[in-house]
């Protein structure tokens, strides 16, 4: 009789989503065709593993399966293979013509519906792969599936046919998009606080959070936070360690005027240590802080030293211990905020996320007046910042140090840059040290921000390309004096949205950017998810090559993208 059997706790499991390659084929096809179909599913499958990587990182898990799919009984062998090493994201790619029934829907039916699946193929004549491709993507879409279709180029002769670059970019694209969905299912993040200082476009929105993203959101009470501060329920060695390290860089830079405030400096250390510790035993992607008004504001109550600190600690891809991952964490505990900070870093492959206010929008008019009014004489007039005007994007806290300097800076370079006055005593009573420092111009990322809607349950990225502008120092500092001038300034020119529209079309007081994310891999992310993309720019075309993602043929059947994603919801 069959016994069941206890798990093996020494027994390795996949702890990071698996990508498995495999290809479809046709029986009646000669041998040498079989084996240039078999070689190209692990010439594709080494593409992958070169250009993916996790946010921490390392490669993204890929394997591989050289059994070519012809009908239902190979199909059984590959699923079986693909499932004992845990793949939960799907890569065909065809060679050859194929019965999509027959091969790889009978596959495809034996993993989750919301598994992602991706064809990728050479734009081949002699055995068409591409053929198939189609057939398999209209049948798939046929059924309500999501499926995507990279058609790109490897040639069409020849046993080791190498893809071109642009191929493997779109193919890296869809992967990562793939990625950072399953890696962060099931996973959570932490959030200290209530229900973020009031700001319903803030809320956690847990439902929606767990059933659309499967996500977790703990939710601590801050007077945790605050009991092991006063019980001093952390590492007093590494507390003097991490206040030598920030005193190594930025001693001069640090305002501290008496012993309360040293007392203060030191606290909100210590809260980056017990939060940190806090987040790895709850083995956290992520995290948020509310702070106002119980914790720094209420003179009601004892109010405490700011986390600006702590959150820009979190954001950032260091700290006293060397080069770490960063953990997406969020000030006054925005939810929507942490949501697209942790989508925006794992889609970027670990990039920092920056948190701001959305603050003041300068018209290109404020700008040439504010340059007048100021002197200020020889400023080319057909910079972006003057002509199209800018965001100045600061906030209190979550700055991440690494927005101090530009991207490959070395951490010296970037401490260099920040400092730490003490805090502004009308917003916090509670003192402690901000964090300072004004972004350089040139970094090119996606400015955006997660909404959501209880008419459709459904979340919307509002977002846009962006660039950060450097502005003349006087004009620097006086448009920080307008907001405040002790807290970080990111000034950021979006691409395609005007003044109006960027400032009427704002879905909350804040939004994030992050560099190097490409609007292809956001737009695959957003299909795999079921999230609106909220673009509304007039001047952005709908489809813009070799930038956006095709769209999949499912929406274009279905009466479009957002149709057809409030249909899937439904």
């Amino acid at each position: 009789m069959k016994k069941p059997v206890k798990i093996n706790a020494e027994i390795s499991y996949p702890v990071n989503p698996v990508i498995g390659v495999f290809a479809t084929g046709d029986p009646r096809i000669d041998a040498a065709s079989r084996e240039r179909a078999k070689n190209i599913i692990g010439l594709v499958a080494e593409r992958i593993t070169a250009g993916v990587k996790l946010a921490r990182g390392e490669a993204a898990d890929v394997v591989y399966s050289d059994i070519l799919v012809d009908g239902e009984k190979q199909a059984d062998i590959v699923a079986k293979q693909l499932k004992s090493k845990g793949v939960n994201i799907l890569v065909c790619a065809p060679d050859t013509w194929a019965f999509p029934q027959l091969s790889l829907i009978s596959l495809l039916q034996q993993f989750p519906k919301d598994t992602p699946l991706c064809l990728v193929c050479g734009n081949s004549g002699p055995k068409p792969g591409v053929v198939f491709a189609h057939a398999a993507s209209g049948a798939i879409s046929q059924f309500g599936r999501l499926v995507h279709l990279v058609v790109g180029t490897w040639p069409d002769t020849g046993l080791m046919p190498e893809m071109t670059e642009k191929t493997a970019e779109d193919l890296v694209d869809w992967c990562y998009a793939a990625v950072t969905t399953q890696l962060l299912k099931g996973k959570r993040a932490v959030l200290l606080g209530h229900d973020s200082m009031g700001m319903e476009t803030a809320l956690a929105h847990i439902l929606p959070t767990r059933n659309i993203f499967g996500i977790e959101l703990t939710r601590l009470d801050m007077k945790l936070l605050a009991d092991m501060l006063r019980k001093e329920a952390y590492n007093k060695k590494e507390l003097k360690e991490l206040k030598a390290w920030l005193m190594s860089y930025c001693e001069k830079r640090i305002e501290l005027k008496g012993k309360m405030d040293e007392e203060r400096f030191e606290k909100s250390l210590a809260m980056y240590l017990i939060t940190r510790d806090l987040l790895k035993d709850l083995n956290a992607v992520g995290g948020g802080f509310m702070s106002q008004l119980e914790w720094g504001s209420d003179k009601r109550g004892i109010p405490l030293p700011v986390a600006d600190i702590m959150e820009s600690l979190f954001n950032s891809t260091f700290d006293h211990n060397g080069k770490k991952q960063p953990l997406p964490f969020a000030t006054e505990a925005d939810g929507q905020g942490l949501l697209t900070m942790l989508f925006f870093t794992h889609l970027s492959g670990g990039n920092p996320p920056l948190f701001m206010d959305f603050r003041k929008v300068w018209e290109a008019w404020e700008v040439k007046a504010l340059l007048k009014k100021l002197g200020i004489k020889g400023v080319k007039e057909n910079e972006t910042w003057i002509k199209k005007g800018f965001v100045d994007g600061d906030n209190s806290g979550s700055a991440s140090f690494d927005w101090a300097a530009k991207p490959g800076s070395s951490v010296k370079e970037i401490m260099s840059k920040v400092t730490f006055p003490l805090a502004d005593e009308g917003y916090f009573p509670g003192m402690g040290n901000s964090v300072t420092f004004t972004s350089p111009g040139g970094i090119e990322g996606i400015a955006g921000r997660l909404a959501y809607s209880s008419l459709s349950n459904m979340f919307t990225m509002v977002w846009d390309e962006a660039t950060t502008a450097e502005l003349p120092e006087k004009v620097a500092k006086a448009v920080a004096s307008t907001s405040n001038a002790t807290w970080p300034h990111t000034f950021v020119v979006p691409k395609y949205a005007s003044m109006i529209e960027y400032k009427q079309y704002a879905p909350a007081n804040h939004f994030h950017m992050t560099w190097g994310l490409k609007p292809a891999r956001l737009q695959y992310w957003m299909d795999l998810n079921n999230v609106l993309s909220g673009a509304p720019w007039m001047a952005r075309p709908s489809f813009i090559e070799g930038t956006d993602r095709p769209v999949p043929l499912l929406y274009i059947i279905n009466g479009g993208e957002n149709n057809a994603k409030i249909m899937l919801r439904k």
